[in-house]
């Protein structure tokens, strides 16, 4: 009888789980869309910290949206003044010995984590929102999520949300061993309409011109990648000539909505070598084979760019 009860018990207990883990990981799921909307619609001011193994930036981030259109400011608060405005899909940028240009763009690249504009919706087919509890960031509540690749070929994060704005208050991008490779850290912040005054200004100031960027070009190539992680799209492709190395170079890039990399082929030569460097979270993998050197750049773990590169299907040696 006993043995029938423990069979009945951990049978429940399964099913009882199976059910909740999945509600809970939909719940996180809909906190980081909320979080995603917060740092989109919300008047805001932040000033925090950003902290790798290149160093530390302080920075201060204001964000508000004015007749239904987005202005936001970047400013480095140590060294030489770098600046960067948003003024509905034109973002400007100041820096000390260039010349100030303009940019098409939804939001201050620079800014927040990437993360923070991530469509949750499109990742939910390959990675997991797991729910870590709480704790206080920045004298806050916060909300914690930690976002894992399924097939663990990428980095994870840990993300800090304020309970009640729903804005990243810490973010932390871990390796697959679980160590930080980069914070973004929250110091102080506000959330009222005086944000929106102060930014107010911007709505009639003088930005430089708009760059005009060239149009991708689709163009074939006769290599193609074997194995790429779970998620992996091709977003764009280019050939193109490097005078510095004064050769050409087919590229193309991809990306799952989180992370993104590139694929780079070009012609080998005397100098081309099988390496790897990691700086942070960006690797450089390059192997060579059939007179071909190809070249892994991107937010990707090296055993995973080493991977990609290996799957290359060259077609007809070069």
């Amino acid at each position: 009888m006993k043995q029938l009860w423990c069979a009945v018990s951990l049978l429940a207990g399964g099913l009882f789980y199976s059910s909740i883990a999945p509600a809970q990981e939909t719940a996180s799921g809909a906190l980081l869309q909320q979080m995603e909307q917060a740092s989109q619609s919300l008047n805001y001011e932040l000033a925090y910290i950003n902290v790798s193994r290149l160093g530390i930036e302080s920075l201060r981030y204001r964000h508000a949206v004015i007749d239904k259109k987005v202005y936001a400011q970047l400013l480095q608060m140590d060294g030489p003044r770098r600046e960067v405005i948003q003024r509905g899909n034109d973002v400007s940028y100041f820096e000390p010995g260039l010349e100030p240009f303009s940019l098409p763009g939804s939001h201050i690249v620079d800014a927040l984590p990437s993360v923070v504009y991530a469509d949750f919706k499109r990742l939910t087919s390959s990675y997991d929102f797991v729910p870590v509890g709480r704790t206080r960031i920045a004298d806050q509540l916060c909300e914690v999520v930690r976002i894992v690749a399924r097939d663990g070929t990428r980095y994870s994060y840990i993300i800090w949300l304020d309970s009640e704005t729903k804005l990243p208050l810490r973010i932390d991008l871990l390796d697959r061993d679980g160590e930080t490779l980069e914070q973004y850290r929250v110091v102080s912040f506000a959330v009222d309409d005086g944000v929106r005054s102060l930014m107010q200004g911007l709505e009639k100031a003088n930005l430089p011109p708009s760059l005009s960027v060239p149009e991708n070009q689709k163009v074939l190539f006769s290599w193609r990648p074997t194995w790429l992680p779970a998620g992996m799209k091709e977003i764009a492709q280019s050939r193109r000539a490097l005078p510095a190395i004064n050769k050409p170079v087919e590229s193309r890039f991809y990306s799952d909505g989180l992370f993104s990399f590139s694929i780079n082929v070009s012609p080998a030569d005397k100098s081309s070598v099988t390496q790897l460097l990691r700086t942070g979270r960006r690797t450089v993998q390059t192997a060579s084979r059939n007179n071909a050197e190809i070249t892994i750049v991107g937010e990707l773990p090296p055993a995973t760019a080493k991977r990609i590169a290996d799957s290359i299907h060259l077609g007809t040696p070069r």
